[in-house]
């Protein structure tokens, strides 16, 4: 991860809540999909994602929040991603993620869905970059769960796919 970017999580008994600061990447997303695994096997089904501080997110980061969406669904639960600029609104909806994700846009003045002393624990998430493999399995998985999301959306990133598979069969 980049020093300019981080992300802060917390829980509380009923839902997790994590907040962007800087660009969401493939560089932050294994952090990011290795949290929410934990969180999920705690049973929370409410997740909070809070982009006020997010200028902007790439293809595997929307896919890591498509991916935790998918996993939820079972349970019925609900990914709300906060305070979306224009931008990042508008990345969501057109790979089709707004039916799968709440959606709400940022209003001007909004200063945070949540404060961090309503959480048991609230932390930044490790900023140990991943090795090779597991980033491209991270990649792979979160491409896969935007097209899971919305099978019109493997047009878009069936180069991206195929690349990644072979890299993740190569042990690249």
């Amino acid at each position: 991860m980049n020093s300019q970017t981080f992300i802060q999580v917390g829980f509380n008994e009923r839902t997790v809540w994590v907040r962007v600061s800087g660009r969401g990447s493939f560089q932050n997303s294994g952090p990011l999909k290795d949290f929410a695994k934990e969180m999920l096997s705690r049973g929370y089904k409410s997740f909070v994602i809070d982009l006020g501080e997010c200028p902007v997110m790439d293809s595997t980061f929307m896919g890591t929040l498509a991916g935790i969406a998918l996993k939820l669904q079972a349970s019925e639960g609900l990914v709300r991603v906060t305070r979306l600029n224009e931008r990042n609104f508008s990345l969501l909806s057109n790979l089709g993620l707004d039916q799968l994700l709440k959606l709400e846009a940022q209003t001007t003045g909004e200063s945070g869905i949540c404060a961090a002393q309503e959480f048991a624990r609230v932390e930044n998430l490790s900023s140990t970059p991943q090795d090779k493999q597991a980033q491209a399995v991270t990649m792979l998985e979160a491409h896969e769960a935007v097209v899971e999301a919305n099978p019109e959306n493997e047009a878009k990133f069936k180069d991206v796919l195929e690349f990644l598979r072979q890299n993740v069969e190569d042990g690249e």
